[in-house]
């Protein structure tokens, strides 16, 4: 059974993974990313496309990848969920407008039902966009939270604030939120429309109106009113002998509910769904040409730190960071890279021990690594020209220590395949049965294979 392969994360989904990162690491204190710094200088391009690459590379290391794919999941699912709300609620408010067919229907308090909230609220979100700025509808905050709950991710902390940072800088908050907020109210007021065409179409309604206070003229002059939008796409108005009449008792004429139910819908469709879908298609507009223009804020100080990491003026020797307050575990792999030949390498082996052995053709001795400017160097060899085969002689006697089994786990996933040669004791000196147990353990937790006899034939041929 094969697993299919997941998409990489787009441009917006990389720059939330920096973002994230750079969270993380203000609140928690610097990563261990010497290898990622190391793959993001092999990265071409700018400061900006190298912190992408440093951030995939340890959000995929570290889980936030992982969690972000999460808190994804979450968000459809919390979408799905507002938008099954909408479908229904569009649905409540025609069965509420309408009632049922034996009671006549009167036409402003339907009009009122139908779209006396969704004016509100649209009035209500065009002036906190215009004075206010950034405005979180309700409905964006309440999907917010369900995609939060959904995602049910502890790597997820940093996710959520670091998107919010990240879309406030073109101010796109806005915009996502007024897709969606148009957008379930799209789905309302299409459902009403679509459930008051089937009502309208199966059931005979008789409409009136009704009023103390107000005389008939008004309401003439205001179904007229209201009418006039709808009646350029070919919407009827009722005349104003229909209007009159509608106040006293229902009319029975069928022209007359033709021309009441034609105007209902009219101005359902002329005020409350196209409204809602210009709009929805305006915010679509405005974060697709706001997205194209988002960029990491480089003179932010987690990102001047890293710049001098990642474009180095020169090669710098010592320790570059600090101890981070939390040490990744760590882990080994393979190349997926086209690879070819055969490598041996030591490390810290004891100056009495003869070395190199003899070696057939085809193997590369790349020495002992003793230092940390050897070890980046052969590192860097390898990144630009793995090998097929690649064995690791070390000596058992010393520790194995996290930072002989991360060196391990970093040269394990330069090449195709690697075993781990642990050398016997020179001769008149007993093996530590402890500490050989303890790097067996070790070895087998990292997922090497390792071997106490020689493996040169394997390394030669590529059989044992």
């Amino acid at each position: 059974m094969t697993v299919a392969k997941k998409p990489p994360p787009n441009r917006l989904q990389r720059l939330w993974l920096c973002e994230t990162l750079r969270l993380r690491e203000e609140h928690a204190g610097p990563l261990e990313d010497s290898e990622a710094n190391r793959h993001a200088r092999q990265h071409a391009g700018d400061l900006s496309s190298r912190i992408e690459a440093r951030s995939l590379w340890l959000a995929e290391r570290d889980g936030q990848l992982q969690a972000q794919r999460h808190w994804l999941q979450g968000a459809r699912l919390a979408l799905i969920v507002l938008v099954l709300l909408a479908l229904f609620s569009g649905i409540g408010l025609t069965l509420a407008a309408l009632g049922t067919a034996r009671e006549p229907v009167n036409v402003f308090w339907a009009l009122g039902s139908l779209l006396g909230l969704h004016l509100l609220l649209l009035i209500g979100w065009l002036l906190g966009l215009l004075l206010a700025g950034d405005h979180a509808a309700a409905l964006g905050r309440l999907w917010w939270w369900l995609s939060e709950k959904l995602a049910r991710d502890a790597s997820a902390a940093q996710l959520g604030p670091a998107l919010v940072l990240l879309l406030q800088r073109q101010r796109l908050n806005r915009w996502l939120l007024g897709m969606l907020v148009h957008g379930l109210w799209l789905v309302a007021l299409l459902s009403a429309l679509v459930v008051m065409l089937a009502l309208l179409a199966t059931r005979r309604y008789g409409f009136v109106w009704e009023t103390t206070l107000l005389g008939s003229e008004t309401f003439v002059a205001l179904t007229h009113v209201l009418g006039a939008m709808p009646a350029l796409l070919g919407f009827p108005i009722p005349d104003a002998d229909t209007i009159r009449a509608s106040g006293d008792s229902v009319v029975a004429l069928e022209a007359a509910r033709h021309a009441w139910a034609g105007w209902l819908v009219g101005i359902l469709l002329v005020y409350g769904v196209l409204p809602r879908l210009l709009l929805a298609l305006f915010c679509l507009w405005r974060w697709q040409r706001g997205q194209a223009h988002l960029a990491l804020d480089l003179n932010l100080p987690g990102y001047r730190l890293l710049a001098e990491r990642l474009q180095p003026p020169s090669e710098r020797l010592g320790v570059l960071d600090e101890a981070p307050t939390a040490l990744h575990q760590p882990s080994a792999g393979h190349t997926t890279l086209d690879s070819s030949g055969a490598v041996l390498v030591a490390i810290e082996l004891d100056e009495h021990r003869a070395w190199p052995p003899a070696l057939g053709k085809g193997i590369a001795d790349a020495g002992i690594l003793d230092s940390r400017e050897q070890r980046q160097h052969l590192l860097d060899q390898l990144e630009r020209f793995p090998p097929a085969r690649l064995v690791i002689a070390c000596d058992p006697r010393r520790s194995a220590d996290r930072g002989t089994l991360a060196l391990l786990g970093e040269l394990a996933r330069s090449a195709a395949a690697t075993r781990i040669w642990l050398l016997q004791p020179p001769p008149g000196e007993a093996q530590d049965s402890a500490r050989l147990g303890d790097w067996h353990a070790a070895l087998d937790q990292l997922g090497l294979s390792w071997s106490d006899c020689s493996p040169l034939p394997w390394l030669e041929s590529g059989h044992d």
